[in-house]
C-alpha cells in the first residue's frame, strides 16, 4: 500500500485556459445613445423659452396700452388748460367791461364839458388822467359821421331821407360807441339817413349830368 502524497492531483491536473468575455455581452456605453434626462432639458428648455415670449408679448400689449392712456390723459389736460386759460380771459374781460360800463356816463359827461370849453383847471387834469387810465384798460371810443349804418354796432335814434347818400348813412353821432377788443360796450348812437324814394343816387345824377354836357358839346347824340 503506497502513500499518496498529498496535493499530486492539483498539481498534475493542467491549468484552464483564460476565455475572453464575448463582444456581445459588453454592456453599451452611456455615449452610445441620449439619455432621457437630456431630452427632458431639451424639452423643458423649450416650454421656458416659449412662456418668456408669451410674457415678453403681453408686456409689450400693456406698455401700448398705458402709452395710449398717458396720450389720452396728456391731451385731455392740454384741453383742460387752454378752457381755463379761456375762460379766465372771458372772465376778466367781463370784469373789466362792467367796470367800464359803469364809467361810461362820466366819460359823456367830460366829452360835454369838452364840447362846451368848461374842461379847464384842475378838472381837464383829472379828466385826462382818467381817460388815459381807461384807454390803457382797453376802452376804446368809435362811431364817426359819414359812415355806413351797422346794427351790429349803432343805435339809430333818428331817422330821415337824404338825396346824397346812396346807402343808409349815419349823418351824426349822438353818442358815441365804445368797445374793449371784440366786445361792445354800448353801441354808437346815431342820426341815420336814407336815399329819397325814387330819387336817383348822387353819383348817378352827376353821370347822367357829365353825358348831357358831353353830348352838348358834340352836337347831340348820333342818329342810326
Amino acid at each position: 500500500m503506497t502513500e499518496e502524497t498529498p496535493g499530486f492531483d492539483e498539481q498534475q491536473q493542467p491549468q484552464q485556459p483564460d476565455v475572453p468575455a464575448s463582444s456581445d455581452d459588453t454592456e453599451p456605453t452611456a455615449a452610445a445613445t441620449p439619455s432621457s434626462e437630456e431630452g427632458a432639458a431639451q424639452v423643458g428648455d423649450a416650454g421656458q423659452n416659449a412662456a418668456l415670449v408669451a410674457q415678453l408679448d403681453q408686456a409689450r400689449t400693456a406698455l401700448n396700452e398705458r402709452t395710449a392712456d398717458l396720450q389720452r390723459l396728456q391731451a385731455e389736460y392740454q384741453n383742460y388748460r387752454r378752457r381755463v386759460e379761456r375762460d379766465r380771459v372771458a372772465v376778466k374781460e367781463a370784469a373789466v367791461a362792467n367796470i367800464l360800463g359803469e364809467l361810461l356816463p362820466v366819460v359823456d359827461d367830460i366829452g360835454r364839458a369838452r364840447d362846451h370849453g368848461e374842461l379847464v383847471g384842475g378838472f381837464k387834469s383829472v379828466a385826462e388822467s382818467l381817460e388815459g387810465t381807461l384807454a390803457k384798460m382797453g376802452l376804446q371810443q368809435f362811431g364817426k359821421e359819414g359812415e355806413p349804418f351797422d346794427p351790429t354796432i349803432h343805435e339809430a335814434l333818428m331817422h330821415s331821407y337824404a338825396p346824397d347818400v346812396t346807402e343808409t348813412t349815419c349823418v351824426a353821432i349822438l353818442q358815441p360807441g365804445y368797445r374793449i377788443g371784440e366786445r361792445t360796450i354800448r353801441p354808437a348812437r346815431v342820426a341815420v339817413a336814407e336815399p329819397q324814394p325814387g330819387a336817383q343816387p348822387a353819383k348817378q345824377a352827376e353821370e347822367q349830368q357829365a353825358e348831357a354836357e358831353d353830348d352838348k358839346e358834340t352836337g347831340g347824340p348820333e342818329e342810326g
